[in-house]
């Protein structure tokens, strides 16, 4: 599956797109499928690299 993957905190300018294996469900489990994400703007000034960059 693709992915953008964020290894440690940091800035936009960190984020990578990647490939991911599919994730595999075991019994008692359930896959979600996630088509959009919102992020929530108070995340977004959590790491001092983000929130200087914002206007």
């Amino acid at each position: 599956m693709k992915a953008i993957a964020l290894d440690a905190y940091g800035g936009p300018d960190d984020l990578r797109y990647t490939e991911l294996p599919d994730p595999k469900v075991a019994p008692g489990e359930v896959l979600i499928r996630v088509r959009a994400a919102g992020v929530n703007p108070v995340a977004t000034g959590s790491t001092p690299k983000v929130a200087s960059t914002r206007s």
